[in-house]
């Protein structure tokens, strides 16, 4: 005998057989016989879109101390020895399983069930009210006691991060990405079998909560081998499913629904902690550590890299936009990008002349915050390179930030004078036209910029970025080691 908090399955020879809990948890209500019934035909319905050979069919059982048979589903009896979850635990290779599960989920995404009523679930504003249930829940069960650590900071990194993103999700329903899925992917529920795997056990008892981002279907999987130990097999599950569904998400996105999952199972396992179970006190606090983990990886960001010329911002605009997988945007190219000429040819001018006057400037940097709020409200955090000596460009890139929701982080790189006239007479013909003798006319008008933290940039490059990185990511890089890959802009 299994036991779930909304089950209990008998194995018995060759079949198991699943009774549904008379429970009545909020999101469900198995209180009577006909509603218990109901959730069985479903779930055999349901599940025999992803194993048709394993769910067989409704049955009953009776008793002397009933005067009605309970409704059971029946299903063929999976091995034990190859579950997934059970492989993952004993260290055996899975990338073959993982492969072949995340091409069946990728297929299954590309024919599941489309309507208006599916896309509906997909909206930021349909996520951000499921967080808040699970949030209002967690708070209810916490006025019976026990309530991890951590959960007031994943509910403000949840509605910070949905508050800035209705253009991403309205761009994934307009994708098709939105779709009648699994809604509940667990490793538990996967048997490696010689003929391939088999996806058991999806949910049923509300549509609503099926009808998913398929990225969100994939991160609950992600989420759980995570859970096992095996982070590095739930970025290549992810790499996987990227490849077969051709998934154009930001990381950030990626990270979301992860987290987004994991607090949905440390609020089964509170549930369970009130049902007495085992260890599930210490699962909650794991699964809401993962879920702050992903979040904090998840924040959106905007980071402002600024400096005189020869002061290495471009060069540390590069490296920290590297390190960090995110988009760079650059004024030196932008500028010459809308004058009409290649980002290698000289433009130079002298100070305040040619593309660098006031109303060029001022347009490049409008363009450069355009593009940047555009990046941002779709999930893209974004490096911003540019001198930012202007106190009122600052405060627009302000503006962009709070409305969008993003991380607001600036950047002042410095050297040495002596270090800057030597960059500069020696820096090959390149995007940028700044000369010495540009550099110390801008020096002698530069005003104080409070806000930004200075970063020395005259040692070594990777000293450099090491200052930046505690600026832009207190908590680590490594947070959430779950995969991430370049954002393409759809068509």
């Amino acid at each position: 005998m299994h036991e779930t908090h909304t089950a209990i399955v008998f194995l018995a020879g060759d079949r198991a057989y699943k009774l549904k809990k008379p429970v009545d948890l909020e999101f469900l209500d198995y209180t009577t016989r006909t509603a218990r019934r109901a959730a069985c035909e479903r779930e055999v319905a349901l599940n025999r879109r992803f194993a048709p050979d394993v769910y067989l069919g409704l049955g009953e059982i009776s008793s002397p101390d009933t005067d009605a048979p309970e409704p059971l589903v029946v299903m063929r009896r999976m091995p034990a020895d190859r579950r997934l979850s059970r492989l993952v635990r004993e260290g055996a290779a899975v990338d073959d399983v993982l492969r072949s599960v995340a091409r069946q989920l990728a297929s299954w995404h590309a024919e599941a069930p489309r309507s208006r009523d599916v896309d509906e679930q997909g909206t930021r504003d349909a996520l951000s009210s499921r967080w808040q249930a699970g949030f209002a829940q967690v708070r209810t069960l916490a006025d019976d006691g026990y309530v991890p650590d951590g959960v007031a900071e994943v509910e403000r990194l949840a509605r910070r991060y949905l508050a800035g993103r209705r253009e991403l999700f309205d761009m994934r329903i307009e994708q098709g990405r939105v779709v009648d899925g699994h809604g509940d992917l667990l490793a538990e529920d996967i048997f490696c079998l010689d003929d391939g795997p088999r996806v058991l056990d999806c949910l049923e008892f509300d549509d609503h909560l099926r009808f998913v981002d398929g990225l969100d279907d994939a991160g609950f999987l992600a989420m759980d081998l995570e859970q096992l130990g095996a982070p590095q097999a739930a970025a290549y599950f992810l790499a996987q499913y990227s490849e077969f569904s051709g998934d154009p998400a930001p990381p950030s996105l990626w990270h979301h629904y992860v987290a987004y999952r994991a607090f949905v199972r440390a609020k089964v396992s509170l549930i369970q902690v009130h049902q007495g179970a085992l260890d599930a006190e210490a699962a909650s606090r794991r699964l809401v550590s993962t879920a702050l983990r992903h979040l904090r990886t998840s924040a959106v960001s905007l980071t402002l890299v600024g400096g005189l010329p020869g002061s290495g911002k471009s060069t540390l605009s590069g490296a920290l936009a590297d390190r960090l997988g995110v988009t760079l945007l650059s004024s030196d190219r932008l500028r010459k990008e809308l004058a009409g000429i290649p980002a290698e040819q000289s433009a130079a001018a002298g100070y305040g002349e040619g593309l660098y006057t006031p109303e060029w400037t001022a347009r490049t940097y409008a363009t450069l915050l355009d593009r940047a709020a555009t990046l941002l409200s779709c999930g893209e955090s974004v490096v911003l390179d540019a001198t930012w000596s202007d106190a009122r460009q600052r405060e627009a890139a302000l503006r962009v930030a709070e409305d969008t929701s993003a991380d607001l982080v600036a950047l002042h790189c410095h050297v040495p004078g002596d270090v800057s006239a030597a960059r500069l007479s020696t820096r090959a013909p390149g995007t940028s036209d700044a000369g010495p003798g540009i550099a110390t006319a801008m020096a002698v008008r530069e005003p104080p910029w409070p806000e930004a933290v200075a970063v020395d940039t005259s040692g070594p490059l990777e000293s450099a970025v090491s200052q930046a990185l505690a600026v832009v990511r207190p908590w680590g890089t490594g947070q959430a080691p779950v995969f991430r890959r370049p954002y393409m802009k759809p068509d």
